[in-house]
């Protein structure tokens, strides 16, 4: 008499068949289905939570099979798994499954998914609360720093690069970043310069030794403020540097430039125009704007965009907690609104696919430490993350914009009249 582990194993074989992707699938018992010793393997590890998964077969699901490696990826990287994806639609495959066979399945399933452990993942699972909350900013930045060195540049700018060229230098690519921004915002000696999101304080590090300026920044998480700060004197910028932990709404004074770098994707819709005032604020008349933030494609109404799907709502739920994504419509639309002249809109999508696989290649290199750091499923958590976003990146689920704007007045901007410079 067959067990429900056998009807599981002929279930996945029916699907297999019916979608014919080009990698191979191995079963707990070792059996392998499909492809061959050149393609990577989909390791379905656990029967218990693969039969969960097939009773539910959601997002929340799926990421926590992959942190308890209940399925994992074998000859190969989740790249190479995405790559070997079915060329037949999914709606297309569907209609290829036998719905009886997997009608008359369920009772084993039930039986079999009971024997699971745990409900899936819980990290980051307060969707609810705001992306700009220090709890939520923690979350993610807190996890260590330690942990963040393992895969981002000498600098640990953990936002967009720069690429001249698709090399493989992560620090190249954020030096040219940091100069392409103080470029933009035209920097001279002697002006006050903020950058609200202040990471690690590369930015501001590198705008007062290049460029003459005096910086604020401000940041959320207590490991980027206290890295930042030794950073800054041991760079004997203490007396040019000041970095704050708090929120942007505490801001006071005035600032001839502002940058936000990926920040503002933890503001949320409903608090923009709470935060464009402030920027409004805290800007000098002429002074520039430049606004670095990840956005979606637009829908054909904003409560549509505000849904999004359901990678989306996986990302925000066990990564960035109560982050929200504009598009690049609203958020010109918001600088306008709030008496801004919009001068420049640069997309940078190409560029952060990149980012995140080099990033992704690095942490895949050192696992070990990471898992050491964090433990292992935040680890592979943090892996199937940036291997999700630079493939959402690359394939346009995703963009980036570069937005520089000026705080409205009447007369000339004072820019060039050309952008030539930027690019010589």
């Amino acid at each position: 008499m067959a067990t429900a582990e056998d009807k599981l194993a002929g279930l996945v074989r029916h699907v297999v068949a019916a979608f014919e992707p080009r990698m191979a699938v191995r079963l707990w018992t070792g059996e392998r289905i499909g492809g061959d010793g050149s393609r990577p393997v989909l390791a379905l590890n656990d029967p218990a939570a693969i039969a969960r998964l097939a009773i539910r077969p959601n997002i929340a699901n799926a990421v926590g099979l992959w942190m308890t490696k209940a399925i994992d990826v074998e000859n190969g990287t989740i790249f190479d798994l995405a790559a070997a994806r079915s060329d037949i639609r999914t709606k297309a495959a569907l209609k290829r499954i036998d719905k009886l066979k997997m009608a008359r399945a369920l009772p084993a399933l039930y039986a079999l998914s009971r024997r699971a452990k745990g409900a899936g993942p819980t990290s980051g699972a307060n969707a609810a609360a705001s992306g700009s909350s220090k709890e939520a900013i923690q979350f993610h930045y807190d996890v260590s720093n330690d942990f963040y060195r393992l895969f981002l540049d000498s600098r640990m700018l953990y936002s967009c690069g720069y690429f001249d060229g698709w090399h493989e230098d992560i620090d190249k690519a954020q030096a040219d970043k940091l100069d392409m921004i103080c470029r933009k915002l035209r920097l001279k000696p002697g002006e006050r310069f903020l950058d609200i999101g202040c990471g690690w304080g590369a930015l501001l590090i590198h705008a007062a030794e290049h460029y003459g300026v005096s910086g604020e920044g401000v940041t959320l998480s207590q490991a980027q403020y206290d890295l930042a700060r030794e950073r800054v004197a041991a760079k004997g910028l203490s007396d040019r540097i000041t970095i704050a932990l708090k929120p942007f709404q505490e801001l006071e004074g005035t600032f001839d430039k502002i940058a936000s770098i990926g920040m503002f994707e933890h503001v949320g819709w409903d608090n923009h125009d709470t935060y464009f005032k402030a920027v409004r604020k805290l800007l000098k008349p002429n002074g520039l704007y430049l606004h670095h933030a990840i956005t979606r494609p637009a829908k054909q109404t904003d409560a549509k965009f505000r849904k999004g799907s359901r990678e989306y709502q996986a990302i925000i739920r066990y990564i960035f907690p109560g982050a929200e994504l504009d598009h690049i419509g609203h958020t010109a639309q918001l600088l306008e609104k709030h008496r801004f002249e919009v001068h420049d809109v640069e997309d940078w999508r190409e560029h952060y696919a990149r980012t995140c696989r080099l990033w992704h290649d690095r942490l895949l290199a050192r696992m070990d430490e990471a898992s050491a750091i964090a433990g292992e499923e935040r680890a592979r958590l943090w892996l199937l993350y940036l291997a999700g976003v630079s493939l959402g990146f690359e394939r346009g689920g995703l963009l980036i914009y570069q937005t520089l704007s000026s705080k409205r007045s009447k007369g000339p901007s004072g820019l060039p009249p050309t952008r030539r410079d930027l690019y010589a």
